[in-house]
């Protein structure tokens, strides 16, 4: 217990632990409707579009939390502008941007005195340095994204699956869209203190990739995606306290290594259970088989509902129907 308990002995370790919880949460409710629409690459990009905003806050004395929404919403409008006026799919605008913004932040940043220290600082967070002013921000920010992830679970719970279906229902599947890059921008600015820009899409990914592995309904995926999320801050932080690693990193780091380890342990009880169902000659009945690799929330569930039922691929981030 000791071990668990002397890394957050001091109380900056205690506020990094409470600022890496809070942006958990946040980076996990979000991450479940990444997943589900296929958008890890689009969050990806999100990621790294707040940068200049950030860059440009350090080097002229600001809000960081404002230049990240400045940025964000930069990005947004630049996503739009290329897909509405251009024959180009939405990911090529991705792609142009998430290189674009990204070396914009670097540019803006190298004119500081202090470029490499705050660069790093910017790219991979300071967890140690977070204040409690930084977690009061966090607070507000965690509130309204789970408030409106909450509100809109009907409508994003159908467009996710059914786009078609969203707007045969009346829910406005380009309004739903567009809030929901909404919430992927305040969960990126809220975090980024905490775990840095470059590392905050291991707590969007990470957490909500493994619930998918584990649940088979949505209500589901998002308990353990958020509880995943605040163990592999705990833990995160301990591992970096022990091994004298980068608290950040460690954060980030360990819901992407349990994926894998939560994988592997699947498969290899799929294994057990195939030979042992050969053994048996088909004279009884098999155990169910362990769902399929892929989010692991069935399509056939209404808005709200939980029955299971197989998966359906997830429309492309863009697409929401004419």
């Amino acid at each position: 217990m000791d071990w668990l308990i002397e890394p957050f002995a001091l109380g900056f370790q205690q506020r990094a632990l409470v600022g890496g919880l809070v942006a958990a949460v946040m980076c996990s409710v979000v991450g479940v409707w990444l997943v589900l629409r296929g958008m890890s690459f689009f969050g990806d990009a999100f990621v790294h579009g707040v940068i200049p905003g950030i860059a440009a806050a350090v080097l002229f004395g600001f809000s960081p939390y404002a230049g990240a929404a400045v940025a964000a919403a930069a990005m947004v409008g630049g996503m739009q502008l290329v897909y509405r006026t251009t024959t180009l799919k939405e990911d090529t605008s991705i792609g142009l941007l998430f290189v674009g913004m990204m070396a914009l932040g670097v540019v803006i940043i190298s004119r500081s005195e202090s470029y490499t220290g705050s660069l790093t600082a910017i790219l991979f967070g300071d967890a140690l340095g977070v204040t409690w002013a930084d977690i009061r921000i966090q607070s507000v920010l965690a509130v309204v994204v789970v408030l409106f992830a909450a509100l809109l679970y009907r409508p994003l719970m159908a467009l996710s699956f059914s786009p078609a279906k969203a707007r045969s229902l009346g829910l406005h599947p380009r309004l739903t869209h567009g809030l929901l890059l909404v919430l992927i921008a305040t969960a990126v600015i809220g975090s980024f203190q905490a775990v840095g820009t470059m590392l905050v899409f291991g707590l969007l990914v990470g957490p909500p990739a493994t619930a998918a592995l584990v649940s088979r309904s949505v209500p589901a995926m998002f308990a353990w995606s958020v509880g995943i999320a605040m163990a592999s801050v705990a833990v995160g932080l301990s591992l970096s306290y022990h091994w004298g690693t980068a608290g950040s990193a460690t954060m980030a780091l360990t819901p992407i290594v349990l994926f894998f380890v939560v994988l592997a342990v699947r498969e290899a009880v799929r294994v057990l259970r195939r030979r042992s169902g050969r053994r048996g000659g088909g004279r009884g009945v098999l155990a169910p088989e362990i769902a399929a690799p892929g989010p692991a929330v069935p399509a056939s569930v209404a808005p709200g509902g939980s029955a299971p039922g197989p998966v359906a691929a997830p429309r492309p981030a863009g697409e929401v129907g004419p």
